[in-house]
């Protein structure tokens, strides 16, 4: 089987030679541009299979490449590595089409985790042809993954679509941030976080938002649910 190819976007030459050096160390085929124009060239000339992205680029910044491949490649895992650690950046990187946000500085086997838990989410076991799963007027089709409300289709990372899959095969049941990080992230829960509050925002927008009845819902220091009633 042949490397899994990884392309770094990283204008800090220590850190994308820190990068290309322990991810070359695990076996995977390292390419490096050096700026946000470069490295959106590099990902429509060549087939990657995850992408590390910073967002303070010269040229064109993080969030810009990652629209701009999203529209070309919606299924490619994208992980933004940035010092850019605000909630707003957060919500700005996930709404831009990134599967994962990681903050500098960070420990290079955090970073090595994620990029084998992306790698493997963008490469699930097949599901029987037509199955559907459905809550109230939502419905999640396992073989396109296809989205709809209402018959209105509706377009999800990889990783929003993974929650959302959880939540809806879960529903009616509260479920903690552990548990939804451990099924969905495949991480331990780290309480310093604020990922899935994010996640949950960007889900809501996207699946209640112009829509009734809400179907994502909060319980206070419990976690989380999907059901059709508060």
């Amino acid at each position: 089987m042949s490397a899994k190819k990884i392309l770094i976007i990283e204008d800090d030459q220590r850190i994308a030679q820190l990068l290309t050096r322990g991810l070359t160390n695990k076996g995977f085929e390292i390419e490096v541009a050096y700026n946000g124009t470069l490295g959106l060239r590099r990902a429509e000339s060549i087939d990657f299979d995850l992408i590390i992205l910073d967002i303070n680029l010269p040229e064109m910044n993080g969030f810009e490449v990652c629209k701009s491949i999203r529209s070309f490649k919606p299924n490619l895992p994208i992980l933004m590595l940035t010092a850019m650690s605000e909630i707003e950046d957060k919500i700005e990187g996930f709404e831009a089409g990134a599967d994962d946000y990681i903050v500098k500085p960070f420990d290079f086997r955090e970073l090595y985790h994620r990029v084998v838990v992306a790698l493997r989410h963008n490469n699930p076991e097949p599901e029987s042809v037509g199955n559907v799963v459905k809550i109230a007027d939502l419905e999640i089709f396992l073989d396109s993954k296809l989205v709809k409300r209402a018959g209105n289709e509706i377009r999800l990372t990889a990783r929003e679509y993974d929650f959302l899959l959880f939540l809806v095969r879960n529903q009616g049941r509260i479920i903690s941030k552990p548990e939804i990080a451990t099924n969905v992230w495949d991480i331990h829960f780290d309480t310093g976080t604020n990922v899935i509050e994010v996640y949950i925002n960007i889900l809501r927008r996207k699946i209640d938002k112009g829509f009734e009845p809400k179907l994502i819902h909060t319980r206070p220091g419990l976690g989380y649910m999907i059901r059709e009633s508060a």
